[in-house]
């Protein structure tokens, strides 16, 4: 039976329907959701030093001077041409995404504060005013944490999207926020959900948690995602360490015009949850993707690495690999194929 969650969250997962279908997942075991591969825990100690070191070591964990920042141009997300990809990196894993005619957004985070004690967006805030976004087709979550699910935005976006697609079990929070039932596809991993006859999504396996609590852990899916257009298809990787499914979805699902994958937030001590960004790189030819924009990188400081290093060392694989990367600053337009922003803002020197 499902047993062991709490409930205070919300109240929701009374609802039979909703019980069952989690509890039929051949992920869900023991009250919880279980990741793709056994992950090995960390010692006490090494757990203990990355505390520590986040704590009282700088290591350009932030800059030290203001990023540079685009203005989002409205216009390329607004308009409901058919037949062309074009992106907006709002910062960390939130998006604009134009494809095909649909209007797309990723984890869409637009507050300052990720959470209460979280971080704070360390390159301003985001350039465009959430009400200045006219309607949306589909707001696609990738988990349970603060930095991707954001109460806020959610109940900005609520009544202007038709549709929140959302790992397993995901939904009922939304609910709780206000946003109505029957605008809310919850899928399971291999799941796929036709928003009409031309655009599919697919709930695609991670290795990563979720969770936004100490009483909470695992018992919401994650997932990353497949989007499949008339013309287009893209991959949004949410957050992952590197595994083994990188090659089955692409084999399945690709080549991938465009994937949007996660680049930042690693360390040795969590490796099986974030990968470094030569394995992002690595990912993307697992993948088949044609082009590679990286993302969860150069917001929050969420890490002991500096905030430049993601690009430095994904910059270098990705030049080993031959690796297309467009690279833009928060605010700025990737037109595929067309305009891929390729300078090394990062440097600030």
């Amino acid at each position: 039976m499902f047993l062991g969650y709490n409930c205070a969250q919300t109240t929701a997962f009374s609802d039979p329907a909703r019980v069952a279908r989690i509890e039929a997942s051949s992920h869900f075991s023991d009250g919880k959701f279980e990741s793709v591969q056994v992950m090995g825990k960390n010692s006490l100690s090494a757990h203990t030093s990355a505390a520590w070191d986040f704590l009282f070591r700088d290591n350009n964990r932030v800059p030290d001077r203001k990023l540079p920042v685009q203005p989002v141009d409205l216009a390329h997300f607004n308009t409901p041409a058919p037949g062309q990809l074009n992106a907006t990196w709002l910062g960390h894993s939130s998006l604009m995404i134009h494809l095909d005619g649909y209007k797309i957004l990723t984890d869409p985070v637009f507050e300052k504060r990720i959470s209460l004690v979280g971080p704070s967006r360390f390159n301003g805030a985001v350039p465009v005013d959430i009400e200045a976004i006219g309607n949306i087709d589909v707001v696609v979550i990738s988990h349970n944490h603060y930095d991707h699910l954001n109460k806020a935005s959610i109940c900005a976006l609520k009544e202007k999207t038709q549709r929140f697609i959302v790992p397993l079990a995901v939904g009922a929070l939304l609910e709780k926020w206000g946003v109505a039932r029957d605008r809310i596809v919850e899928l399971d991993w291999w799941e796929e959900y036709r928003f009409d006859d031309q655009l599919t999504f697919v709930a695609t396996p991670a290795q990563h948690f979720s969770g936004r609590g100490l009483m909470d852990r695992n018992k919401t899916l994650w997932a990353s995602w497949v989007v499949k257009g008339p013309t287009h298809r893209i991959f949004f990787s949410g957050d992952s360490g590197y595994f083994s499914g990188f090659k089955k979805i692409g084999e399945k699902y690709g080549p991938f015009d465009m994937t949007f994958m996660e680049c930042g937030a690693y360390d040795p001590a969590w490796h099986a949850v974030h990968m470094f960004p030569e394995e992002t790189v690595q990912a993307h030819l697992d993948l088949g993707g044609r082009v590679l924009h990286p993302i969860h990188w150069g917001t929050f400081n969420l890490s002991l690495h500096s905030w430049f290093d993601p690009m430095e060392r994904l910059s270098a694989a990705a030049a080993l690999n031959n690796v297309t990367t467009a690279l833009p600053v928060v605010g700025e337009t990737t037109v595929y194929p067309a305009r891929l922003p390729s300078r090394p803002w990062w440097n600030l020197n």
